[in-house]
C-alpha cells in the first residue's frame, strides 16, 4: 500500500511536533503549515527534519496562514492529503481577552476556511478539528460529549464555533470530520507562557540559582492535565474509525494549579510558598473553575486511555528543564539549529 499523506496545521506547536513524530513512525508522508515570520519557530520539529532534496525525506514544510483562505485551498490541492489535522490556533486563553478579534479570526474562522478549502477542492480526506475543554467553561464537572458548552473566554467561544462548523460540514457535505475535545495536555514542549511550563521552568531555574521567584495568577483553578505525547495518539485513532464521531480526551482526574506547583517544587526539594508571588495581571476577566473530563467513550471505541497523570507530568517537565540547564539549552534531544521551511517546497 502507498504511504498515507497527512497535512498538519500548527505543526511547529507542542501537539503538532508530537503528532508529526507519531505519523512519521507510522510511515506517513507529513506536510506541515508554518506561519511566515522574521525568525524561525521550528525548534520542536528540528529533530524530524531532512532536506527536501533528500530522497528519504518524508516531512515537508509550507508557508501558510489560517487568515488566507486562498492559500489554504492551494495547499490542500497541492498536497492531496488523506488526513488533515487542524491544530493551529491562537491558543492562549488569557491572551484571547486582549486579542478577541484575532482569536476569532484564526481559531474560529480559520477552521471554516480550511473546511471550505477541502470541500471545494473535492479532495477525499479525513479531517480532525482540535477542539478544547475550554468550550465547557462554567459547565459542571465532569464533562463529556453530551455536556452543554458554556465558554468563559473569547478562545473558548471561538473553539465552540469551530466545533459546530466542523459538525455542520460533516452533516451538510458528508465530510469525514471529527472533533477531538482535548482537556489540558502538557509536556516539556509546551510554550513558556502556559502555566505548567512556566512553573516547571521556574522550579528548575530557582533550584539552579538562576532566579528567585515566579509570579502566578489564580492558584485555585482545577484542571484535568494529561501528557501531550499520549493525546496525539487519540487524534490519530479518531481518524482511523469507520464513522466520524466526536470524543473527549482526558485523564478523568483534576488537580488545582496550586497542587501542580507543589509537585514541581517538591520534586526539586523546594517549598513553593517561598518562591511564588501573586500577580493579578494573570487573572482572567471570567475564570473556568473546574474541568475534569470523562473519556469513557474514547476508551470504549478507540481503546485509548491516559496513563500519565499530573504528578508524573510535573516531574517529567521539571526533569526536562533541569536537563536543559545542564546541556546548553537543548531540550528533549532537539538539535540546536533551526530549519528553514523548504521553499523548495513552495
Amino acid at each position: 500500500m502507498a504511504a498515507k499523506t497527512a497535512l498538519i496545521t500548527g505543526i511547529t506547536g507542542q501537539d503538532g511536533s508530537y503528532l508529526a513524530e507519531l505519523l512519521l513512525e507510522k510511515g506517513y508522508r507529513v506536510h506541515g503549515i508554518v506561519r511566515r515570520a522574521s525568525t524561525f519557530n521550528t525548534e520542536r520539529i528540528e529533530h524530524l527534519y531532512r532536506d527536501p532534496h533528500d530522497p528519504q525525506a518524508r516531512l515537508f514544510l509550507h508557508y501558510g496562514d489560517l487568515t488566507d483562505g486562498t492559500r489554504m485551498a492551494g495547499l490542500v490541492e497541492q498536497v492531496q492529503p488523506d488526513e488533515v489535522y487542524h491544530l493551529a490556533a491562537q491558543s492562549h486563553v488569557r491572551v484571547s481577552f486582549d486579542e478577541p478579534e484575532f482569536t476569532g479570526d484564526t481559531t474560529g474562522l480559520g477552521t471554516t476556511r480550511l473546511l471550505e478549502a477541502i470541500r471545494r477542492s473535492g479532495v477525499s480526506c479525513r479531517f480532525y478539528q482540535a477542539s478544547s475543554s475550554e468550550m465547557f467553561g462554567a459547565a459542571a464537572p465532569p464533562q463529556n460529549e453530551h455536556t452543554l458548552f458554556h465558554p468563559r473566554s473569547p478562545y473558548g467561544a471561538a473553539k465552540v464555533y469551530a466545533y459546530w462548523v466542523t459538525r455542520n460540514y460533516r452533516e451538510a457535505y458528508g465530510l469525514h470530520a471529527v472533533n477531538g475535545i482535548l482537556f489540558n495536555h502538557e509536556s516539556p514542549r509546551r510554550g513558556p507562557t502556559f502555566v505548567t511550563r512556566k512553573v516547571a521552568v521556574a522550579a528548575a531555574r530557582i533550584k539552579a540559582g538562576l532566579q528567585e521567584v515566579v509570579h502566578l495568577g489564580n492558584l485555585d483553578a482545577r484542571r484535568d492535565w494529561g501528557y501531550a505525547a499520549e493525546y496525539v495518539e487519540a487524534m490519530w485513532l479518531m481518524l482511523q474509525q469507520d464513522r466520524p464521531e466526536d470524543y473527549v480526551i482526558a485523564t478523568g482526574v483534576s488537580h488545582s494549579v496550586r497542587e501542580f506547583v507543589e509537585h514541581c517544587f517538591a520534586h526539586v526539594g523546594l517549598d513553593w510558598r517561598e518562591h511564588v508571588r501573586f500577580d493579578e495581571r494573570y487573572l482572567r476577566p471570567t475564570e473556568v473553575d473546574h474541568l475534569i473530563g470523562d473519556a469513557s467513550k474514547a476508551e470504549a471505541d478507540l481503546g485509548w486511555r491516559a496513563t500519565v497523570r499530573a504528578p508524573e507530568l510535573a516531574r517529567l517537565m521539571v526533569d526536562a528543564e533541569l536537563e536543559s540547564l545542564g546541556c546548553a539549552g537543548r531540550r528533549e534531544g532537539r538539535p540546536a539549529q533551526p530549519v528553514v521551511p523548504a521553499m523548495a517546497v513552495r
